[in-house]
């Protein structure tokens, strides 16, 4: 009995129509990054297993994907994982091809990434990130320009997008601030949980890594959102300082908070709140101070990121953030750099329920020639010549089948135009132009054709 075909759970096949979208995503992506300047890299899809470990975190060291070499030489070599992201990859290569780069370098990549997490609605084991990163500078100018990507991404896709933002030298401080220091691991671990298991499950999770009642109890006003009210970031971060006065990270922090909202007010990007606390949007990105936003991966040091779409329930579709030292794993000290990451196949899940993806994308091929005989067939291929060379996508359908079976391919692929011929057109030196949405037909010439066509 034959074994019935699938794949591992987590994973998934992509026809054509699912590639032309994300096609459709990536080559978006890639046009922005590319408007700022950044430059494609890869990395493999493997690292040794020393790179990735205790980079992402005790939740993050439990999803990696570890790979045993075979062969005759297997318990001699060292084990590899599969990249869990392509942030620590990146941080690897600038360090083992240094020599070869310019600072600050721009980088972007486009490739999958795996994690041993229990598949469910947007989370997948396997799924593509496309991330975009400039290191060798401590300027907040990369912070701003990460925005900016954020914002030129979600408006050409027509998703409409909040992004939170915090840092983590404010998180640093608070943990000071509530005489818990060298908690503030456990601290961030547990409150970036805050959206998924709720408050209450949140401080149970505190006081099991070790927090006392007191800690707990200061922490509520961040947890809480500093109460009901309705606040400027420029109040919320004016309270922050009172809050953080004790604490130089904190006080850093914000200061750094400050330079990126001054920044984002200068290119208009930031919301502006009327008396009412009403948002008057400036751009198509709202832009919000998130106290209780953590990202869980240890490497970042300053300002975090997390985009969401207002208009599905779904988690995070893009995240990141600066890292001060993730080069000086490998060797080169005391070399920041910011980034962040979108997530692709989130993005795709979103554009599907929200109906976004244009109706260009349900085929690849412009037009089809249908034709009712060998000659007819032959005429038909010398005009596709001619059509592919003017960079119009047209096939010929293969044999002179019936009609009704070529017109139903030609419905099924959802190609927009057939060009019909036999034997009164060829006397003509044309083809008669059918367009399949409106029924109406035309005879027309070739360079007609590719006028036509090129509208």
């Amino acid at each position: 009995m034959a074994q019935k075909p699938s794949i591992p759970k987590g994973t998934r096949d992509f026809g054509q129509l699912e590639m032309a979208r994300r096609n459709y995503i990536f080559d978006t992506i890639r046009s922005v990054f590319k408007l700022y300047g950044f430059q494609q890299i890869e990395t493999p899809a493997m690292e040794n297993i020393g790179t990735l470990m205790g980079k992402y975190g005790e939740e993050g060291d439990k999803l990696l994907f570890r790979i045993q070499n075979s062969g005759e030489k297997a318990s001699l070599a060292p084990e590899k994982g599969l990249r869990y992201d392509l942030t620590v990859p990146f941080a690897r290569y600038v360090v083992q091809h240094r020599e070869e780069l310019s600072f600050p370098f721009k980088r972007f990549q486009i490739q999958p990434v795996w994690r041993a997490d229990r598949p469910q609605k947007g989370r997948y084991r396997e799924f593509y990130q496309c991330d975009v990163d400039v290191i060798g500078s401590d300027s907040l100018i990369g912070e701003l320009e990460l925005i900016q990507i954020v914002e030129e991404v979600y408006r050409r896709l027509g998703i409409r997008v909040s992004l939170h933002i915090n840092n983590r030298k404010i998180l640093a401080g608070i943990a000071e601030v509530i005489g818990a220091p060298d908690k503030m691991m456990d601290i961030t671990v547990a409150i970036d949980k805050l959206d998924k298991i709720g408050l209450e499950a949140v401080n149970s999770e505190l006081r099991e890594r070790g927090l006392s009642d007191d800690a707990v109890n200061a922490l509520q006003p961040i947890l809480k959102g500093q109460g009901d009210k309705v606040q400027s970031v420029r109040e919320q971060l004016a309270e922050l300082r009172t809050y953080l006065a004790s604490s130089e990270i904190g006080l850093k922090g914000v200061e750094e908070m400050e330079e990126i909202f001054n920044l984002t007010d200068a290119v208009g990007l930031t919301a502006e709140r009327s008396d009412s606390g009403a948002v008057r949007q400036r751009s198509g990105l709202t832009i919000e101070l998130d106290l209780c936003l953590a990202r869980g991966l240890n490497y970042y040091t300053g300002a975090i990121f997390e985009v969401k779409a207002l208009d599905a329930q779904i988690g995070s579709i893009t995240g990141g953030g600066r890292y001060d030292n993730l080069t000086g794993i490998f060797g080169l000290p005391n070399v920041s750099g910011v980034g962040i990451s979108f997530g692709a196949d989130r993005i795709y899940d979103v554009l599907t329920e929200l109906n976004l993806f244009p109706e260009a994308l349900q085929s690849s091929t412009e037009m089809l020639f249908v034709t009712f005989g060998q000659s007819e067939l032959l005429y038909a291929l010398t005009w596709a010549k001619a059509l592919r060379k003017a960079g119009i996508a047209v096939e010929v359908y293969p044999e002179p089948a019936k009609m009704k079976k070529q017109m139903g391919y030609a419905d099924a692929r959802r190609i927009p135009y057939v060009a019909i011929v036999g034997g009164d057109e060829m006397a003509q030196s044309k083809v008669m132009l059918k367009n399949m949405a409106t029924g109406e037909q035309q005879l027309i010439a070739l360079d007609e054709m590719v006028k036509c066509l090129n509208k």
